[in-house]
């Protein structure tokens, strides 16, 4: 069977390059380089086996300028998340998929080998190679320098790094002493771990390729503190702020920071083509723009974004829905995949001891969740769309019970107050506030990262039910900076964040947000450092259900069957709703998704959710494309 690559080597011998284009093999875009001899044919830049898109349709079109909002400068590490280049991804149905690789296996759960595409190259043209895996592994993961704390958790198991065995310049082999059930989860995130890196542009960074003193001088002239600091700054691959960066993603980034608009242009070396063998993407340019948080949906509104859903919510579905024809694009309402909207974290790991000690009685935590009206705040914040529940699965994830949801989440009042009076709450002052241990009157101060008025609004129905429980709610809204400090600290009471990340889990996905491993979880942070730096930092975990859920993660980590991996989900699932460790509100709330009319190839159903679709990335938006420029 003739090769992709000899197929179309063939079919571009035999048209010239304005007749290839016009039956858009060459993007036009490209075509007036490879004409002038700039940029080689499109035969040339592909690997010999690209991946063949499954996502498009038939009547596709090249070109065009995708128009995007963002409210930070910062935000435009998007454009990875969107773009999902991943050495493995996950897929429509969440099953993983070789993307850059060619193919991968794993054998045991613990020997992963991964081959790569056969003539794929860099953005800048130089051959992506084992070489790429080798220079990440031997000269960043394991330079006591650049990773002092060697290699990145998930490349770590039970505290061991892999043995890395480069086979020849396409096959890469990881062999661990015992599964890791997180390597290929974790090269699928919508921040992926990056276990590749352009060692040919970062040489010439690195203390190992250059002599002292002109390394030195490269130091001087980038302004960074040393040769780690710039090596470092030269290769954020998530962040973005390089141009001179060679990159995998399907556009690369032209402007240097600061900046209040962006341009990424296609990359002409990207290694998906659709099926009729285009080079993808089809749209050439995204342009970034910019703009005050609060501005985004009134400039969406006035048609000044082709694909949005960024910084919008369905509080602005109705005025969306009023500009749709008059500005020439749809309103699409997405479902959201986080396990609730917003959630309330009591912090298990305070440094208030009488607080501490009451937050980790269990029917305090219940008492809280009984005394939220969920009915009431879905009914008047999310126009009854939403879906009253627990901060757990959704029903989408093959995981999902509804006992998970309901347990706990009724709204009754007397019942919350039964349990404050068994924990010994009895005593009052004067405004009807319960008195804790000390005597100090109930009053509990809540911690927002002061990004969203929806949160405000939701707790101002909160704080008229706790009431009715004795309990007084004072909210602290901050940047999210300080936000983190202040839980991270032990010094917040109790906090309100989106709920966990990923609402859609399968069986052979990670249990970690349910579980007190990592310091971003706000109900346990202190538990989760303490596991994050093997004890070095943090607090031991001591409340023996939460014990309980780090020994089934562990259990997790070391099963090898689906269906052990199944039962050690059930058990954590189960312990988390009955536990309230967490306290959700409602999911499932429709996300506004605004597309302009020319734009083109954008489901009109999807999830939208940081993981694990990376909001628009599973849906490859190298596959949309410009109708036409004018509308």
């Amino acid at each position: 069977m003739m090769s992709i690559k000899a197929f179309l080597t063939a079919t571009l011998l035999l048209l010239p390059i304005a007749q290839s284009a016009a039956v858009g093999f060459e993007p036009p875009l490209l075509a007036e380089r490879v004409a002038a001899g700039e940029l080689d044919p499109m035969q040339d830049r592909l690997p010999i086996e690209p991946l063949i898109s499954t996502h498009n349709e038939t009547n596709a079109k090249y070109g065009g300028t995708m128009r995007l909002l963002f409210s930070k400068s910062k935000d435009i590490r998007q454009m990875v998340i969107y773009g999902y280049s991943r050495l493995v991804g996950y897929d429509k149905d969440l099953n993983f998929m070789a993307d850059i690789l060619k193919d991968f296996t794993v054998e045991e759960g613990r020997i992963f080998t991964f081959h790569l595409r056969e003539g794929h190259r860099w953005s800048d043209g130089q051959p992506f190679t084992a070489e790429a895996l080798r220079y990440y592994w031997e000269d960043i993961a394991n330079n006591e320098e650049l990773s002092p704390f060697g290699p990145p958790q998930a490349m770590l198991v039970n505290g061991k790094p892999p043995r890395v065995d480069f086979i020849d310049e396409l096959t890469v082999r990881y062999t661990w002493q015992q599964p890791n059930p997180v390597f290929l989860s974790q090269l699928a995130e919508p921040r992926p771990l990056f276990i590749y890196a352009p060692g040919h542009y970062l040489r010439q960074f690195h203390q190992r390729y250059n002599a002292p003193e002109a390394l030195a001088k490269k130091v001087e002239e980038s302004g960074r503190r040393n040769w780690v600091s710039m090596h470092h700054f030269k290769n954020r691959q998530y962040k973005l702020d390089n141009p001179e960066l060679p990159s995998l993603q399907p556009w690369t980034n032209t402007t240097r920071k600061p900046a209040e608009r962006f341009i990424f242009i296609r990359n002409p070396y990207f290694h998906r083509v659709d099926k009729q063998y285009n080079q993808l993407p089809y749209i050439d340019q995204v342009a970034i723009t910019i703009v005050d948080k609060s501005l985004i949906a009134a400039k969406t509104g006035s048609g000044e974004s082709d694909l949005q859903g960024r910084n919008l919510s369905l509080t602005d579905y109705t005025f969306l829905k009023d500009s749709e024809t008059r500005q020439n694009y749809k309103v699409y309402l997405w479902s959201k995949g986080t396990g609730s909207q917003t959630a309330i974290f009591p912090n298990l790991t305070s440094e208030d001891p009488v607080w501490r000690e009451l937050v980790r009685d269990v029917r305090f935590r219940r008492a809280l969740s009984l005394g939220i009206n969920r009915h009431e705040i879905n009914q008047v914040i999310y126009f009854g769309l939403a879906n009253e529940s627990n901060n757990t699965v959704l029903p989408g994830s093959p995981l999902f019970k509804p006992e998970y949801q309901s347990a706990w989440t009724s709204f009754d009042i007397d019942q919350a107050n039964v349990l404050l009076d068994e924990i010994g709450l009895l005593q009052r002052d004067d405004d009807g506030l319960r008195l804790m241990k000390d005597g100090r009157p109930l009053e509990v101060i809540l911690h927002t990262a002061g990004e969203s008025t929806e949160e405000t609004d939701v707790l101002e129905l909160i704080r008229d039910s706790w009431r009715q429980l004795g309990i007084k709610l004072l909210i602290n809204a901050s940047q999210r900076e300080v936000f983190r400090d202040r839980v991270f600290s032990g010094h917040a009471m109790i906090s309100m964040f989106p709920g966990i990340d990923n609402g859609l889990p399968s069986a052979s996905m990670s249990p970690e947000e349910f579980t007190p491993v990592r310091q971003n979880q706000l109900q346990w942070s202190q538990w989760g450092q303490y596991f994050e730096t093997d004890g070095e930092r943090g607090q031991v975990c001591d409340i023996p259900e939460a014990q309980q859920l780090g020994d089934l993660y562990q259990q997790w980590q070391n099963a090898t069957s689906v269906e052990a991996k199944e039962q050690i989900w059930e058990k954590i699932l189960t312990i988390q709703s009955d536990q309230v460790f967490s306290i959700g509100i409602v999911n499932s709330v429709p996300q506004p998704i605004v597309v302009s009319d020319r734009l083109k190839g954008v489901p009109a159903k999807g999830t939208y959710s940081w993981a694990p679709t990376s909001y628009f990335g599973i849906y490859h938006p190298d596959t949309f494309w410009i109708e036409s420029e004018t509308q």
